[in-house]
Formats: C-alpha cells, structure tokens, sequence
C-alpha cells in the first residue's frame, strides 16, 4: 500500500512529499528546514531511499542536500542544472524504482527551462504525478521568474508540459503541485483545491481549456510583482544549502536593542498587530506571525541587513527563525521576548499606534482632510480602490516613504496586515498615521 503524504509549508504556499510503501519512501521538493520530514519518517518508521527536485526553487532553499546528507538517500537534479554539489543526475524518460515505488521522470519546462515532474506507477494505485510549479490546481507556475526576456518562451513552454501530462497520464492520476497554496510561484491561486487529477484539471484548468495564445494572454496579464528575495534563492539552490542553525539566538538587552535601532538596523516586533498598536518599542516594525510573515520581511527588508527578532515568548522567537531560515534568513543577530516594558530603557514609555476601521475612515474624511495610503499591490489597486487614495505597495514602501503626502496617514490593505506594517514603518520614519484593521470589498468608503 503506498501512502503520499503532504508536508505543508502554508506561510510560503507550498508542499512537500513524502511518498513510502510502509518501508522505504522518498521525498519530492523538502523545505529547508528537514527535521519535519525526518520527525515524519521516523514516526512511520521508513527509510527514506531518495530526495527529488523537480527544479531549481525561486521562492525557498530547498532542504535537499541536508535532507540526503541526513538519511544516506540518493538527491535526484535534472542533470542540466549546474549545481555545485553531489547529486545523481536524471533527466526525461529515467525510471527510478525502490522497492514498490516506482517513479517515471517527465521534463515539463515552463516554471523554469529545466522543470521536471515525477510519474508515480505502482500496481494496483491509482497513478500520481509531483507537479512542482507546472501543472498547479486550477493554474500553473509563473514564467516570469527568469527574468522578462525568458518569459514568453517558458509560457508557452508551460502551455506544451501541461498538455504533455494530460496526454500522456491517465485522468484518474492524482496530481501533487508543490505550489499552488498562496505562493507567488503560481500564476494564480486556486480556490480552496486541496485534492485534484489530471481529469479535472483538464476541465477546469485554463491552461487545459484554453487555446495556447488565449491561455498565455491572460497569464501574463494577470501576473504581478513577486517578493524581491527570490533574486537570491536560485544562487543559494544552486550551491547546495546546509541544513539550518535553529539553535536560541543571542539574547539582547534594552540597551542592545537601542544600539541597534540607531544603527540602522532592523528590529522586528512579532506581536500582533493589535498588540503592537497598543505598546510597542520605538522605531521597531511590526510584522506579525499570525499573517505573512516572512514573505513579507524578505520582500522589505534590504538584503543582509542584520534583524533582531522581538517576541512575546522564546517559542515565537523560534517560530519566527525557522519560517526566516527557509528564505535564507539563517541567523538572527539578536532576540528578545517578553513585551515593552522588558525592552524598554528605565523610565522609557512604549510607542502606541491607532487602529481604526473602514468606517471610522469614512467619518473622519468627512470632517478633515487626511492622506489614505492603499499599500496594496498593482493588481488589486487597479480592479477597485477607495476614491482619492493614494497607492503605493507595501513592498515599495521603503524606498518611497518621501513620496507619502504630508498630513496625517491612514493606512489600509485588504485586511489590515499589510496595513500595520506599513503603519509601523510610517510611524518609525516619525509620521502621523492610524492603521486601519479592517477587510476591504469593492465599494467600501
């Protein structure tokens, strides 16, 4: 009996797998951080026998390396990626076979040039198919992520590998993306899809029901920005990352936390975005763990600059390492947990910031002109957004903070996380600004 299991990494949208008989298994696409998945083979009690890529990721470090140098496996690259490590090299048409697993290797070009997707054929199961970031729920993985000249060749590249797959593989096979669940590698997002095949997706997927030029028209009309670290995953894939340093890191003290606030560098409350507004340490940002945390961090902050993690206890401090050490983040410089009062230097009082709803904004434009910033991407601004309001995207704002009306500041987003990051920057850079936490529809205001 052979069980697929998904290791879901929801922060950054993506899945892996862990396929095994009972005995053996193998792993598809492993996250950074790889005790999961050897907590997970323990628990079952199998020998994890081989580590697949089906390519080179944009959004995360993958854990391959760590993960195979862990368990003794086989680490599985197309043999057209240069990568700067051990590996056994495969490409189109290779069987790989382990006990009752048997895997049949696809290339299926389009999220990158090299993408390659995995056959699972075993008597007496319905076939399955590792998708990575081609064939997604409803969808397919974004070709953009090369770079603009590469982007028309690798849709319609995209186009071809999923009509391969619908071809090739029965309707009943299972389809396995790994990305698909909120990660900017996805053309689009699926609604709430948590289980598909080929049969299915061939009549809802627009890449299946879509003529090629119609298909590669909207696809790249919807695409919008993507987080600005992924620049530097690729490189990091390619030389073949460590498993990670998850160990406490250095305990700061209020004094420490002032010294580095004036130095520049980045101090990240974790708290809530009510806790925040309600105390928080001067000239620290907030980026919560209860939203996109570090998707949001690694898109804003400039790469390499030192982050001190705040936290409200030791476990959220640890949260928030793993979910950095996934993008690349590997150590923070310092920590502390506790709450203001505890980083605060003696007699110091805490910051506090307003939050507000949709219609307290309504009232008070009624009675004094105040600056509305919609730090919403692109996309969303431009299918509705409230009269008036200024756009700026969160993942701009840094660099942009001197084009921010002057007046007081009402943040908003769509709903309020990345309006408290802003607010929290705003208010740092020593603006006036109230947060709304508040979900926006069209129409709204």
């Amino acid at each position: 009996m052979i069980e697929i299991i998904a290791v879901g990494t929801p922060s950054l949208g993506d899945r892996s797998y862990l396929v095994t008989d009972g005995e053996i298994a193998f792993v598809v696409d492993p996250q950074r951080d790889v005790d999961r998945m050897l907590r997970l083979a323990e628990r079952r009690g199998v020998d994890i026998r081989g580590v697949f890529e089906t390519h080179v990721h944009n959004d995360y470090v993958t854990g391959g390396p760590a993960l195979a140098a862990a368990t003794g496996a086989d680490y599985h690259v197309n043999a057209a990626d240069p990568v700067a490590f051990h590996h056994c090299p495969i490409q189109d048409g290779d069987v790989i076979e382990a006990g009752d697993v048997r895997l049949r290797v696809l290339a299926t070009p389009g999220h990158t040039f090299t993408h390659l997707s995995y056959a699972l054929e075993v008597p007496g199961r319905t076939p399955a198919v590792f998708t990575g970031g081609s064939l997604l729920y409803g969808s397919t993985g974004r070709p953009d992520l090369l770079g603009p000249e590469h982007t028309d060749t690798l849709v319609r590249a995209q186009y071809a590998s999923a009509h391969r797959l619908a071809r090739e593989l029965p309707p009943e096979t299972e389809v396995y993306p790994t990305h698909g669940f909120g990660s900017f590698c996805s053309s689009a997002q699926s609604e709430e899809v948590t289980e598909s095949t080929i049969g299915r997706e061939s009549k809802t997927n627009p890449v299946l029901t879509r003529g090629e030029e119609e298909y590669a028209e909207a696809l790249l009309a919807g695409l919008d920005a993507y987080p600005a670290y992924y620049a530097h995953m690729a490189p990091l894939n390619l030389a073949g990352p460590d498993a990670p340093d998850l160990s406490p890191p250095h305990r700061a003290g209020a004094a420490e936390l002032r010294r580095r606030l004036r130095d520049g560098e980045w101090v990240v409350d974790l708290r809530s975005r009510t806790a925040f507004a309600a105390g928080h340490l001067p000239g620290t940002f907030n980026f919560g763990l209860d939203g996109g945390f570090a998707v949001h961090l690694g898109w804003l902050i400039p790469w390499g600059t030192p982050v001190t993690l705040l936290g409200a206890t030791p476990e959220d401090v640890a949260e928030a390492q793993r979910e950095l050490t996934r993008i690349g983040v590997d150590r923070p410089a310092a920590a502390a947990t506790g709450g203001p009062a505890d980083w605060a230097v003696d007699g110091e009082k805490p910051a506090s910031l307003p939050l507000a709803t949709f219609a307290d904004l309504s009232a008070v434009r009624r009675e004094r002109p105040v600056v509305v910033l919609d730090v919403r991407r692109g996309a969303e601004w431009r299918e509705s957004h409230l009269p008036g309001a200024v756009n700026i995207p969160l993942h701009e704002l840094p660099e942009r903070l001197d084009e921010v009306p002057p007046g007081e500041v009402w943040t908003h987003c769509a709903t309020g996380y990345r309006a408290a990051v802003a607010a929290s920057l705003l208010a740092a850079a020593g603006r006036d600004v109230v947060a709304v936490d508040d979900t926006y529809t069209p129409g709204t205001g």
